[in-house]
């Protein structure tokens, strides 16, 4: 039923549109129409949102990407060339992606004063600044919270080879408990070596777990749970926390997803192989591949992370190998979403948690900056087909329309329909707001 509506709103917004405009039926009246059923189709609550944050960490240079510099001391080789959308260029690594400009709205005026890479990332993943005593959640526990089927076997929040996930409170679900933690996927082992499509195999994101061996009868199997879960009782009983609590949500979210068909989601081994080159046989191609596969499970959030970006040392030849990633994987995401119709309700964030100075070290690298740097915005609820913000000639200030940290997240929050005044139960025994009470919305980059 969920499938036929998604299709049905799918027809109302554009096959309606071209045969209405085909007949001359869109007037004045038919323009208001048409407003008001695309204001009531972002609200309505039957609509399936998805986020995909594609988390670059270490810092990514905006002066190499998004805000390039040309003819400035600091600009770099890097040329810029021409996106879709006149006016807006970007980096010349980034072809794919500038085609697609329409549906991009670049924030160039980002300004924080957080240059620490973890409480920098604290910062922009949860949209508060470390607090001790209080357990924020990450930005896919919020989304998940407030979108999650709960009925659904698939988890609300899946992080795809995540390097950072088992240690780093500004990946959890704090105080949303575990049941909103992400899943994990993918084996992040030689990380470093991303790049080398020689070094991926399906292994590194295959969920072997999710399987009965084929050893164990299902008989086995489930006397195996059973005994599992009267041996565990006694010890949850005893020491009640959010330890043992996070082991056994766990396992009750896996186990679930086991028992369901929904495994097959995770195999990418039946996709066509020309669709699979296009994405790039490495782990961040093939992790946005499964991005898509899982938007189309309606998971509400999923995070893919490509690594590598902290150039302090031979900034160019790391950024041109990871533009070239970037630009396959997210591109050719960004095109399959669209025809399969699944773009307008996906919102994709891209972001690392500051960005890198515009001047150049002795080392030809570039070292953190907080000051003035970029995110985007792409897709569902955005406004594409254009830049917001910007930074002064040399790229060391914003110039104009700064953005915060809080500002950012409102947008996104409002972006996939979701209040982001609302006030949450928190473990200090008092309500907190998704995003901080100084948050700002930027109207100008949402649909």
């Amino acid at each position: 039923m969920k499938q036929n509506y998604h299709h049905a709103l799918r027809f109302n917004r554009r096959q309606w549109l071209r045969v209405a405009t085909a007949s001359g039926a869109v007037g004045t009246a038919g323009n208001s129409w048409l407003s008001s059923l695309a204001a009531d189709t972002l609200t309505d609550p039957r609509r399936k949102r998805s986020c995909i944050l594609l988390w670059m960490p270490g810092g990514p240079s905006q002066t190499d990407t998004f805000d390039m510099k040309p003819g400035q001391n600091n600009g770099g080789p890097f040329k810029s060339i021409a996106t879709s959308v006149p006016g807006i260029n970007i980096c010349e690594h980034l072809p794919t992606i500038a085609s697609q400009m329409d549906r991009l709205a670049i924030i160039r005026s980002m300004q924080t004063h957080e240059a620490d890479h973890d409480r920098a990332a604290f910062y922009l993943r949860t949209g508060y600044k470390p607090q001790a005593g209080i357990q924020y959640p990450s930005l896919g526990s919020l989304i998940s919270h407030q979108h999650h089927d709960a009925e659904s076997a698939m988890p609300g929040f899946v992080s795809v080879a995540s390097p950072r996930l088992a240690s780093d409170s500004s990946y959890g679900a704090g105080y949303l408990g575990p049941s909103y933690s992400p899943m994990l996927v993918g084996n992040t082992s030689n990380l470093a070596n991303f790049a080398n499509p020689d070094r991926f195999s399906d292994e590194r994101l295959a969920m072997p777990e999710l399987h009965r061996p084929s050893s164990v009868t299902p008989q086995q199997y489930i006397e195996r749970l059973e005994l599992l879960k009267r041996l565990q009782a006694p010890f949850s009983q005893q020491h009640p926390g959010i330890g043992p609590s996070a082991i056994k949500s766990a396992q009750e979210r896996a186990l679930r997803l086991a028992a369901s068909p929904l495994t097959k989601t995770f195999d990418l081994t039946g996709e066509p192989e020309k669709l699979r080159e296009e994405y790039g046989m490495n782990l961040f191609g093939q992790s946005c591949l499964l991005a898509r596969r899982l938007v189309e499970q309606h998971v509400p959030f999923i995070e893919l992370t490509l690594g590598g970006w902290d150039t302090h040392i031979d900034n160019f030849t790391a950024v041109r190998q990871l533009a070239t990633i970037l630009d396959r994987g997210w591109g050719t995401l960004m095109r399959d979403l669209e025809d399969r119709g699944l773009l307008e309700s996906t919102l994709i964030v891209w972001m690392g948690e500051f960005g890198r100075t515009p001047t150049i070290n002795p080392q030809a690298g570039r070292d953190h900056f907080p000051s003035a740097w970029t995110t985007v915005l792409a897709g569902g609820g955005i406004q594409g087909g254009q830049v917001y913000g910007s930074s002064s000639a040399d790229g060391t200030e914003v110039e104009e329309n700064p953005v915060s940290v809080p500002d950012l997240l409102a947008t996104v929050c409002q972006a996939l329909g979701i209040d982001s005044t609302q006030q949450l139960p928190s473990n200090v025994g008092r309500p907190i707001r998704i995003v901080d009470k100084e948050a700002s919305a930027i109207k100008q980059v949402l649909s």
